[in-house]
């Protein structure tokens, strides 16, 4: 496999080329893990072996220290062992919405997004920001994330769903406390697949002057791309690029996505397609709470993982989060069987 990317043509199917290194990143990240839980698992056997000769408790303190150190490092192995699903290894595309309650909403939903971007940041992923909407007055109406990385799917899928958020508000003069909801759902990056086929007659595409940041040009031309799927109901966009070509291109791997993410819903005999899944976003139907006020908590209703550091999490420490989705993701599997 090596031996494949130095070839000289090796890069004129790009598509083969990106599997073949994507495979060959994926083999040399097992094989560092092998190392890893190997290193371990040496420093344990002596740490016991130096115990049972003479126990000292200084000795002992040290190696409840380093327990603790490996603790992150073995979850996020585990973490890999649990990601079997047929896409968990594939890119994403993360899409946010505020709930209602305007300029409430749409701040929080940017928060969201910073939050999400920095857990990128620390796990090595790279992003690329594929649609972006700002508020009226704060925040975002909605934006679309395409997050590039090992297991990027397979990690951010433990978000989907609805977030909650209370805290005292700083759009209130009176300093009321205020509840606010937001909604977050990540696809897999279909590439290419058999599956799924697209009737150009099915697409409804208009252009438009993009909005926000991006220089003159951004503004000047309708160079965004809005696709609507007649059949579906599925609407995509896509505003980044500065050709309209490229939106299009890129909406249209949106709308695979999208597409695929429906026919998975529909295999695993959900009561509704992956669109109509998304529930109200509001009251009742939140995976997580974010409390700021009148105390500091963070808690997953799902796994009911909780942590006091609120900062902590909105500065991307999700990791905590998803692996105790991933476990109980893997338990439901399991008594499903």
């Amino acid at each position: 496999m090596e031996a494949q990317t130095h070839q000289p043509n090796f890069w004129s199917n790009q598509q083969n080329a990106r599997t073949v290194t994507r495979r060959a990143g994926s083999i040399r990240g097992k094989l560092k893990q092998d190392e890893t839980l190997g290193s371990i698992a040496d420093d344990i056997e002596t740490y016991n072996l130096l115990l049972e000769e003479e126990f000292a408790e200084s000795l002992l303190n040290e190696a409840v220290t380093l327990l603790e150190e490996y603790t992150s490092q073995l979850e996020k192995i585990e973490d890999q062992f649990l990601l079997k699903g047929e896409h968990d290894n594939n890119d994403a595309i993360l899409t946010i919405h505020p709930g209602a309650g305007g300029t409430e909403s749409q701040d929080w939903a940017e928060m969201l997004l910073r939050m999400y971007m920095r857990w990128c940041e620390k796990s090595g992923f790279q992003t690329k920001t594929l649609d972006f909407t700002p508020g009226d007055e704060a925040g975002i109406k909605s934006v679309s994330v395409e997050i590039v990385g090992e297991f990027a799917y397979g990690l951010l899928q433990a978000e989907n769903g609805i977030h909650r958020l209370v805290r005292i508000s700083p759009f209130n003069a009176q300093g009321k406390r205020q509840t606010s909801f937001a909604s977050v759902y990540c696809y897999p990056i279909i590439e290419e697949t058999d599956e799924i086929e697209i009737n150009p007659k099915d697409l409804k595409i208009d252009t438009y002057r993009a909005s926000g940041a991006g220089g003159q040009h951004v503004n000047t031309t309708d160079s965004a791309v809005r696709i609507t799927h007649m059949p579906s109901g599925i609407v995509v966009q896509c505003q980044n690029e500065r050709s309209q070509i490229k939106n299009r291109a890129i909406a249209m791997k949106m709308l695979k996505s999208r597409l695929h993410q429906l026919q998975e819903e529909e295999r695993r005999k959900e009561k509704q397609l992956a669109e109509n899944e998304k529930s109200e976003i509001g009251w009742g139907n939140q995976i997580r709470s974010y409390v700021f006020h009148p105390y500091q908590m963070v808690k997953d209703h799902r796994t009911n993982y909780e942590t006091g550091n609120s900062s902590a999490v909105m500065d991307g420490d999700l990791d905590g989060f998803i692996h105790a989705w991933l476990k109980y993701s893997a338990r439901q599997n399991r008594d499903s069987i």
